[in-house]
């Protein structure tokens, strides 16, 4: 039944994120790690041995890094770091003996953090697509809606467009 939960509550969590535009912020996905990151800190506070604490501050700061890092740097590093932590996830036992963990959680968080890391990573592809596609329709001379409607754009138009996008490539470093 985890598993079900988990991958169901991905599947309406991303669609959420996507459809109110929530995941269009570069710090939304890394925030959700940070916060998938430290629920076995709480778990540590019900076990309530030191070592266990430490050793899941150890392993959440693990994830945390890969966090900042696809904020800082690049957001694959943070959908990595969300497939990683449900991979951890499976294993978990293994790292800590943590009694505070409740029996159904490894296999909720699993299925959960890897089904909304390939979740994301599908969005992530499909927007990079069209936006690839939108300025290899600018550099045409298309107006991208003009174009698909079959609308030749006019002198004018066509000039715009390309200084538009030597702008936005000059802006990139290109």
């Amino acid at each position: 039944m985890e598993y079900i939960v988990g991958f169901t509550l991905a599947l309406f969590f991303c669609a959420a994120a996507a459809w109110l535009s929530m995941d269009r912020e570069r710090a939304f996905y890394p925030a959700v790690v940070m916060a998938v990151a430290t629920y076995y800190l709480a778990f540590a506070v019900v076990d309530g041995r030191g070592e266990v604490m430490r050793s899941e501050v150890v392993i959440a700061a693990i994830f945390i890094v890969g966090a900042v890092a696809g904020f800082k740097r690049n957001p694959w590093i943070a959908v990595a770091a969300l497939g990683g932590h449900g991979v951890m996830d499976g294993f978990h036992h293994h790292l800590v003996n943590n009694t505070g963990v409740p029996q159904v959680w490894p296999g909720f968080c699993m299925t959960f953090d890897v089904t909304a890391a390939v979740l994301v990573a599908l969005v992530m592809l499909a927007r990079t697509r069209r936006e690839r596609e939108r300025l290899a329709g600018l550099s045409r001379g298309d107006s991208g809606r003009n174009a698909r409607a079959g609308i030749q754009p006019g002198a004018w138009q066509a000039r715009h467009s390309r200084r538009c996008v030597r702008a936005a490539v000059a802006s990139r470093g290109g």
